[in-house]
């Protein structure tokens, strides 16, 4: 018999590090429309339904259902796709869904962000009368109601509220029970894997002071406050969302800057980033994962080194103006003159008299600007 399991959506290189994103109750994986496709630039992508909503099938869950529950049919799809660890990120349910597998599986997850959610969603009673409700009349007066929660006054995304209109009532009030039981103040200090709060500043269902309660008792988490976001800010504000995704998700590029900033300056890297436009957005994202983040930052050779080997690289390929950048990049790196001489000399050996000429005029240039002379 075929394994039923949560419907998903993959995107992304196969064999880039997995992460799953969970969707807020009454919506389906559309609601990373804006976000998930700028993820899986450098993740394996997996959205995921709620049980009755876009494409899962209702019975996956029933009345009394918890998030527990939600959290093990999300265990299940990881399984079979053959996802052992991965990073989480979730909306309102699907974030209490991440704070539960952080809590009870923390050897399943790296790292995990918390959207627009609680460690509790304000009692059980409003979520037992919305089940009652939705199972005696089903789901459009709630449809008819979802952008005053859902989003700031004058936005929607029509595709979602038909979302919320077309899930199934059972599920949906199943999905109800579960936030109705769910508690988990007392178990966030367990809490171990690295954790972001991203919270909207006008979200009325679950306003920051519930995603900073979250900060305050997870070791070492951080929170982000996003202005004119509501509850469903990865629709409403997907650029800050992503921003903070990213840099939550993607050490090796805060790594690379800050290593970027230490080898070129300040200086350099302030005009670099002033110039980027969404055109080159992506190049310099690249170069400061890939460049910095992870060669420069390999330990096993010295930054002298790798200087030096830079250096002659860019002689070899004549790129005389990147060399003036790594000249005064090299002297931060511990290089003397005499030693950038020496290099450049041995270039004239293996790169030509002509490609070493140019280049000693370059750094004569660049080490008369650095050193008042010298060299």
């Amino acid at each position: 018999m075929t394994e039923r399991l949560l419907n998903h959506r993959a995107e992304g290189p196969a064999s880039a590090p997995p992460l799953l994103l969970g969707p807020s109750l009454g919506t389906s994986c559309a609601l990373w429309d804006e976000v998930a496709p700028e993820l899986s630039a450098r993740h394996r992508v997996v959205r995921w339904d709620l049980p009755g909503h876009g494409g899962s099938p209702a019975d996956l869950i029933g009345p009394g259902a918890t998030v527990g529950d939600l959290a093990g049919l999300v265990l299940e799809l990881a399984d079979a796709l053959g996802v052992e660890r991965f990073a989480y990120a979730g909306v309102s349910l699907g974030g209490a869904v991440g704070l539960h597998l952080a809590v009870h599986h923390p050897e399943r997850l790296s790292s995990l962000a918390v959207i627009c959610s609680s460690a509790h969603f304000n009692g059980a009673g409003p979520w037992r009368e919305r089940a009652a409700l939705v199972r005696r009349e089903g789901l459009a007066g709630l449809a008819d109601s979802a952008d005053a929660r859902w989003f700031t006054p004058g936005f929607t995304v029509p595709g979602l509220v038909r979302d919320h209109r077309d899930a199934d009532p059972e599920a949906y009030a199943a999905c109800c029970d579960a936030l109705a039981a769910y508690d988990l103040r007392e178990e966030l200090a367990r809490i171990s894997v690295p954790t972001l709060l991203i919270a909207g500043r006008e979200d009325p269902a679950t306003p920051p002071a519930h995603l900073r309660e979250i900060a305050d008792a997870v070791p070492g988490a951080a929170l982000v406050e996003i202005p004119g976001a509501s509850h469903l800010a990865p629709a409403e504000r997907p650029e800050a969302v992503l921003t903070a995704l990213r840099a939550h998700f993607d050490g090796d590029a805060a790594r690379g800057m800050e290593v970027r900033r230490q080898v070129l300056g300040d200086a350099h890297v302030d005009r670099a980033q002033a110039r980027q436009t969404p055109f080159t957005a992506r190049f310099q994202d690249f170069i400061s994962r890939y460049a910095w983040g992870e060669i420069w930052t390999d330990p096993t050779l010295s930054r002298r080194e790798r200087s030096m080997i830079t250096l002659t690289a860019l002689v070899a390929h004549g790129h005389y103006e990147e060399l003036a950048m790594h000249v005064r990049a090299a002297r931060r790196n511990g290089l003397t003159p005499e030693e950038i001489g020496a290099v450049l000399l041995q270039t004239a050996v293996y790169c030509g008299v002509p490609a070493a000429n140019s280049a000693f005029a370059t750094a004569q240039r660049v080490l008369a600007e650095e050193d008042g002379g010298a060299g």
